[in-house]
C-alpha cells in the first residue's frame, strides 16, 4: 500500500507534491472558459457569471447573464439574473466573511451573501472613480484595490467599514503592465502595498506614497506576492519566471518558460513553488529551477490556499499540495523511519502475520515518534480509509508506549470527524487540517451557520465542547424569516419546543422577529428572556417603554431604569412621561436625582406636570442661590435682575398653597431686600450690600452715615426696636462717632437700656465714653460689673457695697484676678458687710 501512495507523487528537487481529486462536480453544462469565476478561500463558495468580454455560444442559456453560486462540490446554491447597472463587471471576489463583492466599471460595488441575496449596504469608489472608469481590480480577504483608466489607484482598506481612499494618481503615457498587492498583515506599515509594473521597473504605492524600486527586470506581464508577503513571483516579457524579494533587491530564483506569452494565471502553491496556467497545462516550478507539468483537456481555474492550490475544472476539483513530511517519512519507497516501521508492523498485525512482533521491536525506543508521525499523517489525508489505517497504526503503537497521551489521539479523531463532515459533497467545504487551524473552528461553524447548515453546526459545536447558542439563535431567525404564513402564537410554541434544551438569548431571537415585522411574536418570545438587560433595550426599541420600565424596576438595576427613563423622556410627551413614572417611586426618585444635577429645567417641567409647584419653587431658589456664587452676580451687576425674578417666581409658586406661606413670605422679603441692596450699591458705588442680611445691611448703612436708608430698611422689614438699637450702637461705636452715639442715647430712653452703650464703648477702648453711660445704669449689679470691666475697682466695690451683695463682691474679686490691692479692697468690704449682718 505504501508503494501505491507514493506512486501518486511528483518529485521536484528534494520535495514531493501530490494532486488528489476531491470532488466530481455536481453541476452540468458549465464552461469555465467563458465565465468569470471567483472562489472563496478555505474551501468556500464558487461564483460564476458569463464573461461579456469573450465570445461564447449561449446554447440554451438566456441572453441575460446569471450570477450562479455553487458549493465547492458543484451543488447550486443560488441563481440570480444579473441586471446590475454600472457598466461592465470588472472583477468578483469573496471577502473573509464570505461576502461576494462585484466591482463595476463605474466604481459601484454590489455585495451578495452566500445565498445570492443582495446586501443593502452598497459600496462606491466615488465620483472621480466613476468619471475615470475602473480598468483593473484586485479583491483580497478584507479590502479592494482598483486601478482606473486614468492610472489613479483607489483602495477600500477595510470592507467592514467600506470607506474608499485615493492612494495616488500616476502620470504615465501608458497604463501599468500588471498589478499585484501585498496584504496589510504582511507589510511594515500595516497598510496594503500596491505593486505596479511600469515600463522596466516596479512602482510600490503604500499609503499614498510612491516608491520606484529601481529594478530593470521588466517589463513584467504578471506579478503575484507569496502568501507571507516576503517574495514576489514575476513573469517577464521574455518568458522568464523570477522570484524576488518583496523589495525587489534580490533575485531568489530564475526559470525560463520558453514562452513569451504571459500565463492566464500565476499563483503560489504554499511557499515552495509557483504555478503558471496557460494552454490547458499547469506548470509547477520549484525553488531550484526544477519543474513538472500537469496537462488538462479542459480549462481550469487555480484557487490558492494557505497550504496548496485547489484546481477547478468543468468536471472535477483537485487539490495540489506539497506532501507533508510525516507522510513522506511513512510512505516513501524504502523508508526506514519509525513511522514507516510502525505502519508496517500494524499491517502485519492486521493480517495476523508473526512479522508484526519483529517489526515493532525494530522501532524500539522511537515508538513515541512513530505514533506521533502516524497521527500527524492521518490528519493530512483526504481518504478516510487511509485515515483509518494510520490512526489504527497509531493506537497499535501506543500500546507499547504508555507515556503517550491519550488526548492526542482522541483530539485528532475528533478533528478528522469534523473535517470529513464538512468535506461531504452536500456540505462542500474541502478543508485540510492546516486550513482548519488557520480558519479556526468557531469561524468554520459560523460559515456553516451562514450557509444554513444548522444541524451540522450544532452537532459540531456540541461535539467539540463549544456553546451552540449562536447557531441556535441563527436557526431561530432563519425559521422566523421562512415561516411567514405560520401564526405568531403557533410559531412561538414551535420555537420554544426546539429551544428549551438550549441556553439561548430569547431577546436576540425576538429582535429578529421584530425586524421582520412580527411584533406579536417578538413580545411573546421576550416573556421567556430571563435577563432584564436583554429584555429592556428591545422593549424600548419596540415602543413598549412602560413595559420596559416595569421590567427594569423589577430587576433592581438602576442603570436599566435610567436607560428606560431617558428613552421615555425623549419619545413621550411630558404628560405621558409623568403618567408613566408618577406611580413608580424608584423610577420617579431616580429621575429626580438625575435631573436635579443635570437637567433642572426638565425637572421643573416634571414637577409642574404633577402639580408640585412648591418643588418648582425650591428649584428656582437653588438656581438663584447658584447665581449668587457667580462673582459677577455677587457684585450687584445687571445679572442681579434675573436672580430677583427667580425669587419672585418662586414666591408666586409657594403662594399657591397655604402650607408654604412661610416660604412665600421669605421669598418676598428676600426679593425686596435684594432690590434695596442693589440700589444701595448703585448709589454708593460699593459692592458690599448684596447677599448680606437685613441686620448687616442696616449696620453698613449706619457705618456709611446713611441713617435715612437704615431707617427705611428698619421700617420696610419691621426690625424690632431692640435689634435696631443694638445695631446702631455697635455701628456708631465702630466708626467712633461718640457725639452721635451720645445724641442717640438721649433721643428717648433706650429699649435696650444703657448697658449696650457701655459695652460698645469698652469694646472700642473708650473708657471715658463708657463712664457717661455707666452712671446711667440703674441695676447695681450691672453697674458694678461695668466699673469692673472698665478697670475701676474702687467704684465697682462702692457700688457692690451699696447693694450689700457679697456674691457680687466675690465675682468682682475674680474679675480683677491677681491685683492684690483690689482683692484686699473687696475682702475688707465683704468683711464689713458680714459684721453688719451679724
Amino acid at each position: 500500500m505504501a508503494v501505491s501512495v507514493a506512486a501518486e507523487w511528483s518529485a521536484i528537487a528534494n520535495r514531493y507534491y501530490r494532486k488528489q481529486e476531491i470532488y466530481r462536480m455536481a453541476w452540468h453544462n458549465v464552461e469555465l472558459s467563458g465565465h468569470k469565476v471567483a472562489c472563496a478561500r478555505f474551501g468556500g463558495m464558487i461564483a460564476i457569471i458569463r464573461d461579456d468580454t469573450k465570445i461564447v455560444r449561449l446554447r440554451s442559456e438566456p441572453a441575460r447573464p446569471k450570477l450562479l453560486i455553487f458549493r465547492s462540490s458543484g451543488l447550486l446554491v443560488a441563481s440570480i439574473t444579473w441586471d446590475r447597472p454600472g457598466g461592465r463587471l470588472i472583477a468578483m471576489g469573496w471577502s473573509d466573511e464570505e461576502i461576494l463583492h462585484c466591482v463595476m466599471q463605474d466604481g459601484s460595488v454590489f455585495r451578495y451573501d452566500v445565498h445570492g441575496k443582495l446586501l443593502p449596504d452598497k459600496v462606491w469608489f466615488g465620483q472621480e472613480c466613476w468619471d475615470q472608469g475602473i480598468m483593473e481590480c484586485i479583491i483580497w480577504g478584507n479590502g479592494i484595490v482598483c486601478l482606473t483608466e486614468a492610472n489613479a489607484v483607489f483602495c477600500i482598506p477595510d470592507l467592514g467599514s467600506p470607506q474608499f481612499v485615493k492612494l495616488t494618481q500616476l502620470t504615465l503615457e501608458d497604463p501599468p503592465h500588471c498589478m499585484a498587492i501585498i496584504e496589510p498583515q504582511h507589510t511594515v506599515s500595516g497598510s496594503v502595498e500596491v505593486l505596479l509594473a511600469v515600463e522596466s521597473t516596479v512602482m510600490v504605492v503604500d499609503g499614498g506614497s510612491i516608491q520606484d524600486q529601481g529594478t530593470t527586470i521588466g517589463p513584467l506581464g504578471k506579478m503575484v506576492a507569496s502568501p507571507n508577503g516576503s517574495y514576489v513571483a514575476c513573469f517577464t516579457h521574455d518568458g522568464r519566471l523570477l522570484v524576488v524579494t518583496s523589495d525587489f533587491s534580490k533575485t531568489i530564483s530564475e526559470f525560463d518558460t520558453q514562452s513569451a506569452l504571459p500565463p492566464e494565471q500565476l499563483i503560489w502553491c504554499g511557499m515552495d513553488s509557483v504555478l503558471l496556467y496557460s494552454d490547458d497545462s499547469v506548470l509547477m516550478v520549484g525553488p531550484y529551477g526544477d519543474w513538472t507539468k500537469y496537462t488538462y483537456d479542459e480549462p481550469v481555474v487555480l484557487i490558492p490556499e494557505c497550504d496548496g492550490v485547489r484546481i477547478l475544472s468543468n468536471t472535477f476539483m483537485e487539490f495540489l499540495q506539497r506532501v507533508p513530511d510525516t507522510t513522506v517519512s511513512i510512505f516513501s519507497i524504502g523508508s526506514t523511519s519509525p513511522g514507516a516501521m510502525l505502519y508496517d508492523a500494524y499491517d502485519h498485525f492486521a493480517k495476523r502475520n508473526a512479522k508484526a512482533d519483529e517489526s515493532i521491536r525494530m522501532v524500539g525506543s522511537s515508538i513515541p515518534d512513530a505514533v506521533e508521525a502516524c497521527i500527524d499523517a492521518a490528519g493530512q489525508e483526504f481518504r478516510m480509509e487511509l485515515q483509518d489505517t494510520l490512526m489504527r497504526a497509531a493506537v497499535y503503537g501506543r500500546t507499547f508506549c504508555r507515556r503517550f497521551s491519550k488526548t492526542r489521539i482522541r483530539e485528532t479523531c475528533k478533528t478528522l470527524r469534523i473535517l470529513n463532515g464538512v468535506r461531504d459533497p452536500n456540505v462542500g467545504i474541502p478543508l485540510t487540517l492546516q486550513q482548519l487551524k488557520v480558519l479556526t473552528l468557531p469561524v468554520l461553524i459560523e460559515r456553516l451557520v451562514n450557509e444554513h447548515k444548522h444541524l451540522l453546526a450544532i452537532r459540531m459545536s456540541e461535539y467539540m465542547g463549544l456553546s451552540p447558542e449562536t447557531v441556535v439563535v441563527h436557526w431561530a431567525g432563519a425559521m422566523i424569516t421562512a415561516a411567514t404564513s405560520v401564526p405568531d402564537p403557533e410559531l412561538c410554541n414551535l420555537l420554544l419546543e426546539k429551544l428549551k434544551m438550549y441556553s439561548v438569548s430569547y431577546a436576540a431571537i425576538a429582535a429578529h422577529a421584530y425586524r421582520n415585522g412580527r411584533r406579536t411574536l417578538a413580545a411573546l418570545l421576550l416573556e421567556h428572556e430571563p435577563r432584564s438587560s436583554e429584555q429592556v433595550p428591545l422593549l424600548t426599541s419596540m415602543g413598549e417603554e412602560e413595559k420596559a420600565l416595569g421590567k427594569a424596576i423589577k430587576s433592581g438595576d438602576t442603570d436599566l431604569v435610567y436607560f428606560t427613563l431617558f428613552h421615555l423622556w425623549q419619545k413621550k410627551s411630558p404628560s405621558e412621561f409623568t403618567r408613566a413614572v408618577q406611580d413608580k417611586p424608584l423610577a420617579r426618585n431616580l429621575f429626580i436625582a438625575y435631573a436635579r444635577q443635570n437637567e433642572p429645567d426638565v425637572l421643573k417641567k416634571f414637577f409642574a406636570s404633577i402639580g408640585q409647584l412648591h418643588r418648582v419653587g425650591e428649584l428656582l431658589l437653588w438656581e438663584a442661590w447658584a447665581q449668587s456664587k457667580n462673582p459677577v452676580t455677587r457684585q450687584g451687576s445687571p445679572l442681579q435682575g434675573p436672580r430677583i425674578r427667580l425669587i419672585e417666581e418662586a414666591q408666586r409658586l409657594f403662594s399657591h398653597s397655604k402650607e408654604h406661606d412661610f416660604e412665600a413670605k421669605a421669598c418676598d422679603e428676600q426679593a425686596r431686600l435684594l432690590k434695596i441692596q442693589h440700589e444701595l450699591e448703585a448709589k454708593t458705588g460699593k459692592a458690599i450690600f448684596v447677599d448680606t442680611s437685613v441686620s448687616d445691611t442696616i449696620r453698613t448703612c449706619i457705618v456709611l452715615k446713611n441713617h435715612r436708608e437704615a431707617q427705611r430698611i428698619r421700617v420696610e422689614f419691621k426690625v424690632p426696636d431692640k435689634r435696631f438699637y443694638w445695631l446702631k450702637i455697635l455701628a456708631l461705636a465702630y466708626i467712633k462717632d461718640w457725639d452721635a452715639l451720645e445724641k442717640f442715647s438721649k433721643e428717648r430712653r433706650p429699649p435696650v437700656g444703657f448697658k449696650p452703650f457701655v459695652e460698645a464703648c469698652l469694646q472700642e477702648g473708650q473708657t471715658s465714653e463708657a463712664l457717661k453711660y455707666i452712671q446711667k445704669l440703674s441695676d447695681p449689679e450691672e453697674k458694678a460689673e461695668a466699673y469692673a470691666q472698665a478697670g475701676m475697682a474702687k467704684e465697682a466695690a462702692e457700688v457692690a457695697a451699696q447693694a450689700k451683695d457679697s456674691e457680687i463682691l466675690g465675682r468682682l474679686k475674680l474679675t480683677f484676678g491677681q491685683s492684690t490691692t483690689a482683692a484686699a479692697l473687696f475682702d475688707s468690704i465683704r468683711d464689713r458687710l458680714s459684721l453688719q449682718g451679724g
